[in-house]
């Protein structure tokens, strides 16, 4: 049925072009004729576009609402895709600087979400309900300092009593479809202000793993997996915001969020001998797995401001409970004898507590700041395998079973100057963090103590020559804590003979930056240089033995890197706009592996086009074009890849129903293919694929009588670290 309807839509999107471009070749043929005529295709006058960009210290600001560019868009997650410095995966993980997963703020403040709440949230916000978009790529000591990036998304200010809400449906359909729903509802009175949020998502979604790797004993083995997963997700928020008077303000937001997923690998084993003309052993695997995860959390914020001087506090708490059930079964595919068989229990459990308070004055251009925060996370996860014996019953697994809990306190403080002489602004900052944490696996009964204190300047200055042009540079000390997955030293199979385990004896990394930005009008390039220390990553061993390749997480010496950052749009007529983005990495990381250590210098590139066409009676067409091209690191080389989405928006009855129609990754050509690069240690090739081409079809409504804002809860350094 979904294959016929996409058939049907696709059939009446290409006529529709067609018609379009007939209008448009009308108008170009009118517009020729015309004494007055100041463009052509062949002749064309370029003018840049308006001002939709603009710096914040050295940030990029980008508009959203009304802007072209973002016109067609079904959400802000695919908005964050056409923003300058931004990139979104293939899995809707969202990065800058091409390696820096940021921190998310609503209106200045983080939100208190997973990855996948954060995704769904981001996806349920239409780029008509958010104002702009500022991306921090060297955030001051203001922040935590996990915060190596910060995407602020400033959503509309509302103001109106009364009540309002909105429902927006979006339905991606591939073979298989995925249906997402949220309701919003507010109501604002002059002094209290109410919001409740209900969403709802359901549908399923495909992922596959190919890989082709020699063995020591130089038979050939092949490895596909094919995975169905298909998940309900329930979500509910309540705020109150209650303003006191004209100084003080409160707020209470309670949030839940509840998913369910069953999930479907199926796997094969194929291998033969060097010649590939022999079958050496073909083997089938199953695991199917029934997933939980439950998420409470509360935020409280009050805010105090009078004249020169505001003062404000945030408590949050945060619980996060996972439950995981797995089935493993192995077979010899030609005779369908069992090979093995076992199951697995997982149950892990998070508690985060958090509390802070800031404060700023204003003494008359110099503005000071100071803050403290205090931190505790709990979080306790045990994992039994049991595996089937050969007298057909299942016993426990001491070899894979664990226990790990992990407390964590931080103490932090910070104390900021800032202060504008004529066009120029310099801001300045120091901030102290103070870990202490403790690890403990339980099964080994392997612990791990720290106690560590930390200074992170930062400094930035910028210069606004005139309206069209300024200047800035920026510096800051960051750190990178491991998160919890990173630690816990649970088996995670891809494949009965690949998996993954965490570390808890990683250290954390340190990064000093610098980065410089100049805007002329709409035209922006920034320049990022910088350093890592104790760098996080991952690593292949591979056992010619057994023929399991595990990967193991450790530290390595260092990594020096730097960005080149080119975005500006340009008017090429009237209903056509192009926003060029050209982005540039350097890397160099010190790489010991095994008995050798690589110190590999590489260099990659990235260009977007976001063409936007805007056709009579209110249509509006979106080209988007992204193209990566070869990079990797010491280890793997990643190949090439590109992506084309096409997309058509219409918006009616007074811009209150918004219809968008759109096809993403219209060549299905935005998988990952990495190559692990020294032949003589190992001869691994792996693909990794999403079902990224999809047809999105998406709506959404506004009603009711106020614009009041709602008010979002927040999020904090440790719950990013909670995935």
């Amino acid at each position: 049925m979904y294959a016929k309807l996409w058939i049907f839509i696709l059939l009446l999107f290409v006529s529709f072009l067609a018609k379009s471009q007939e209008i448009l070749n009308a108008k170009v043929s009118d517009s020729i004729q015309q004494k007055d005529s100041i463009a052509t295709i062949s002749e064309v006058i370029i003018q840049s576009s308006r001002r939709d960009v603009k710096l914040n210290q050295g940030n990029i600001v980008m508009n959203v609402s009304g802007n072209k560019d973002f016109k067609t868009s079904t959400n802000i997650l695919e908005v964050l895709r056409k923003t300058p410095g931004v990139t979104v995966d293939s899995e809707d993980g969202i990065f800058i600087g091409g390696r820096m997963s940021p921190a998310i703020f609503i209106n200045g403040k983080p939100v208190v979400m997973s990855n996948q709440e954060l995704q769904s949230y981001l996806r349920s916000l239409s780029p008509e309900m958010v104002e702009s978009i500022e991306v921090n790529t060297n955030p001051s000591s203001k922040y935590d300092a996990e915060f190596k990036g910060i995407i602020d998304i400033k959503l509309k200010k509302n103001t109106n009593l009364g009540w309002k809400g909105s429902y927006i449906g979006n339905t991606s359909i591939n073979r298989f479809s995925y249906r997402e729903n949220s309701l919003s509802l507010s109501y604002n009175t002059e002094k209290i202000g109410y919001n409740l949020l209900l969403g709802y998502n359901n549908g399923i979604s495909i992922y596959r793993y190919n890989a082709l790797q020699r063995l020591a004993n130089t038979n050939v083995m092949r490895t596909q997996a094919y995975q169905k997963d298909d998940a309900e997700v329930y979500a509910i928020q309540l705020g109150v915001d209650y303003k006191l008077n004209d100084k003080n303000r409160v707020g209470v937001n309670l949030r839940g969020n509840f998913r369910e997923s069953d999930r479907i690998r199926l796997g094969s084993l194929y291998t033969v001998n060097k010649d590939e003309t022999q079958l050496v052993f073909n083997t089938e695997s199953k695991n199917p797995t029934n997933y939980f995860q439950d998420n409470y959390g509360l935020a409280t914020d009050y805010s105090f401001q009078h004249k020169n001087f505001k003062l404000s506090f945030l408590g949050n708490y945060l619980s996060v409970e996972n439950k995981q059930k797995d089935d493993f079964t192995n077979s010899d595919k030609p005779t369908s004898q069992l090979l093995s068989y076992w199951k697995s229990d997982l149950l892990n459990k998070i508690r985060i507590y958090t509390g802070q308070v800031d404060i700023s004055q204003k003494i008359g251009d110099a503005t000071f700041e100071a803050g403290i925060k205090f931190s505790d996370t709990k979080t306790n996860n045990m994992i039994r395998y049991d595996t089937l014996s050969v007298n057909k019953q299942f016993v426990f697994d001491p070899t894979r079973s664990n226990q790990f809990s992990y407390q964590e306190k931080i103490w932090a403080g910070y104390w900021g100057y800032s202060q504008k002489f004529n066009k120029l602004q310099i801001n300045a900052g120091l901030r102290f963090e103070n870990t202490q944490s403790v690890s403990h696996a339980v099964t080994i009964d392997s612990v791990v103590s720290r106690n560590y204190l930390k200074w992170l300047p930062s400094f930035s200055a910028s210069y606004a020559f005139n309206k069209s042009s300024e200047l800035s540079f920026s510096y800051s000390r960051k750190i990178t804590r491991p998160v919890f997955s990173q630690l816990n030293p649970f088996r995670f199979y891809f494949s009965p003979l690949n998996y993954w385990i965490g570390n808890p004896y990683l250290q954390p990394s340190f990064t000093n930056q610098i980065k410089s930005t100049y805007r002329y009008k709409n035209w922006v390039t920034s320049f990022t240089i910088g350093k890592e220390t104790d760098v996080m990553t991952r690593y292949p061993i591979y056992n010619p033995e057994t023929n399991v390749l595990e990967y193991l997480g450790t530290n390595l010496p260092y990594r020096n890197f730097a960005t080149l950052e080119i975005s500006f749009p340009v008017k090429i007529a009237k209903w056509w706009n192009i926003n060029t983005q050209i982005a540039g990495y350097y890397n160099h990381e010190f790489r010991p592996y095994l008995d050798e250590v690589f110190a590999l210098k590489i260099y990659n590139y990235e260009v977007r086009f976001n063409q936007v066409f805007s056709l009579p009676k209110g249509y509006t067409i979106n080209i988007f074009a992204n193209y990566e091209s070869k990079t990797g690191n010491s280890l793997y080389i990643i190949k090439p890849r590109y992506t084309v989405d096409i997309s058509v928006q219409k918006a009616w009855f007074d811009n209150k129903l918004n219809t968008k129609v759109s096809f993403n990754n219209i060549f299905d050509s935005y998988d990952q293919r990495l190559e692990f690069r020294h032949k003589q240690i190992m001869d691994n090739r792996l693909t990794h694929w999403w079902d990224t081409q999809k047809l999105i079809l998406s709506l959404s409504y506004n009603f009711g009588s106020s614009k009041y804002q709602t008010k979002d809860i927040q999020k904090t350094e440790e719950e990013n670290r909670a995935r």
